[in-house]
């Protein structure tokens, strides 16, 4: 099974994160003046952020580069104030800095998980209405008739083939499918990039990012832009080859247990035409 390239012995998933949103947050945006002169860093400057941030230039290098382990509290709220980050991007760097001296075996990661026949009965009761199972990699493990036929050509790829970020980046109707393609992809690799932050020992996120960034380009460009947020709630709009073009909502649901399975749910009031689009993919 092919990994990711080994990380430097001075890298940390800390310190990755760091260093991402400091290239994404201009000078000016901090409240700084640029200065004269060419910048080497398309953003923030180390020592810039540091002093932003009130702590030392010296402290902020061992951070980044993996050398202090332990951030205190304080330390991190104030780079997370320093480096503007929303809720989503606050929350995922404090659960960095919790983590930072962790070490995951492959051994004792679950590649794999049964749905509990529960779910599965949950499943059949939500139709027509489309849901569907993933686990924490985003492997498609059940679905109810509707789920599978709303991402139109799924079925067309072997089960075992079947894998969220495969789909949206790789599958040729998922251009098509979503409207708005970027925003919904740019999801996928949000949620794979906190899995390799808090799993980055993991063998099968590994193999997975690795597949992904050597047959996208696309998600190798969003990859390096390292967004983070939490898609829980929503809406998308789909131009669907059997029901044309709606526009649904979701809900995302974490089911309790080992594997880190997550139930997607959409829904419409009935007689809307999103509901009998949702009928007539059901049947």
């Amino acid at each position: 099974m092919t990994g990711m390239p080994p990380r430097s012995s001075t890298e940390s998933p800390l310190g990755v994160f760091l260093k991402a949103r400091r290239n994404s947050l201009a000078p000016k945006q901090a409240g700084l003046t640029e200065g004269v002169g060419i910048r080497r860093t398309p953003g923030l400057r180390r020592e810039e952020l540091a002093a932003v941030a009130g702590i030392s230039n010296d402290y902020y290098i061992r951070l980044e580069r993996g050398k202090e382990r332990r951030p205190s509290p304080a330390v991190v709220e104030a780079l997370a104030r320093a480096l503007q980050l929303d809720d989503a991007e606050r929350n995922h760097l404090h659960e960095l800095a919790q983590q930072v001296d962790r070490v995951d075996l492959a051994d004792n990661v679950a590649t794999g998980s049964d749905v509990p026949v529960g779910v599965v009965r949950m499943l059949e009761a939500l139709r027509p209405l489309p849901a569907f199972v993933t686990n924490r990699i985003g492997n498609f493990l059940a679905w109810n008739p509707s789920g599978l036929r709303l991402l139109a050509g799924l079925s067309d790829w072997p089960e075992a083939q079947r894998n969220a970020a495969r789909f949206g980046f790789l599958h040729p109707a998922a251009r098509g499918l979503y409207v708005d393609w970027e925003t919904q992809v740019t999801g996928l690799v949000s949620a794979l990039r906190r899995l390799t932050s808090t799993e980055p020992n993991a063998v099968d996120v590994a193999a997975l990012v690795a597949e992904m960034r050597q047959k996208s380009p696309d998600f190798q460009r969003l990859w390096d832009r390292y967004d983070v947020d939490l898609y829980v709630t929503g809406s998308q709009t789909l131009l669907h080859p059997q029901v044309g073009e709606l526009t649904i909502e979701y809900q995302v649901l974490r089911i309790e247990g080992e594997g880190g399975l997550t139930m997607m749910t959409y829904h419409a009031e009935q007689g809307s035409p999103e509901y009998d689009a949702f009928v007539r993919l059901d049947s």
